[in-house]
């Protein structure tokens, strides 16, 4: 008898060639990959980006200069430390008056609660705001009230009034509508329908989004100093025209410390809401 040996037939999928893309979708791909490069290099002279040498043929120069930063100088800590408290502050209260106020610019720039001839002027209003950097508005607030933190707390809110305004209408357009149909048919007027119906279902997130933004706007406080607006960014500001690279160094730190404990303690708050 002449043995028969059974294979187990091929896989028809086995046998088949690997698939490719579409020509049309690599060549969009390669279209892609071009204006990216198109793009750098239409940019690299306005950039300055052929400079880029300096940062090894100047290397005495960086080297002085980073020398003085690994000897900070912690003499007048206390006073940077109340000054990091002024930076944190000016931050709370530009981040709440933005939250405060920029809650029901998100209702009206919310597509699913107004109609569209509300939400569209709202949106571009909140675009103007959100398009002008903190800095700007803080010199434009400097010259009408004067230097001090007043001028960088309004600079915070006026910019993230328009950022606020832009995450809280995201949320709001993408609740579930069936508690607020529930609402309606109650008999609930527009304004119930939104309390009872959206705002619990996006404070979770407003929440989230809050925390997360006091963070940045305490860094985007360091900066306003710079201009005038109070906080530890004045002192930094003078510390560095002063050529005073190891109080600077000292003041960096504080900031980079505080910066740090705060996106600890908001990663948990954060995680704790949502």
């Amino acid at each position: 008898m002449t043995d028969i040996s059974l294979q187990k037939p091929a896989s028809p999928a086995m046998n088949d060639p690997i698939p490719r893309q579409p020509l049309a979708s690599r060549v969009r791909g390669w279209l892609g990959w071009l204006l990216v490069i198109a793009l750098l290099a239409w940019s690299w002279a306005p950039s300055e980006m052929f400079r880029v040498s300096a940062l090894f043929t100047d290397w005495r120069n960086m080297a002085e200069f980073g020398g003085a930063f690994l000897h900070p100088n912690f003499r007048d800590w206390e006073t940077y430390l109340s000054d990091m408290v002024v930076t944190i502050q000016i931050a709370i209260w530009g981040t709440a008056l933005a939250v405060v106020f920029g809650v029901p610019f998100a209702i009206l720039s919310s597509a699913n609660i107004c109609p569209v001839w509300i939400v569209q002027p709202v949106r571009r209003l909140m675009d103007s705001c959100r398009a002008i950097n903190e800095i700007v508005f803080a010199l434009l607030f400097v010259v009408a009230v004067g230097l001090g933190p007043f001028a960088g707390v309004m600079a915070l809110f006026i910019h993230n009034l328009g950022v606020f305004s832009k995450l809280f209408s995201e949320v709001v357009e993408s609740v579930d509508p069936r508690p607020v149909e529930g609402i309606r048919v109650t008999g609930a007027v527009r304004v119930q329908e939104v309390i009872f119906g959206v705002i619990p279902q996006v404070m979770p997130l407003w929440s989230s989004f809050t925390l997360y933004r006091l963070e940045t706007n305490v860094r985007s406080a360091t900066t306003l100093g710079i201009v005038g607006a109070g906080g530890i960014g004045q002192t930094l500001y003078e510390s560095i025209r002063s050529f005073q690279y190891s109080q600077t160094a000292a003041q960096i730190i504080i900031v980079v410390v505080t910066v740090m404990v705060l996106d600890v303690i908001s990663a948990r708050i954060r995680k704790a809401l949502v």
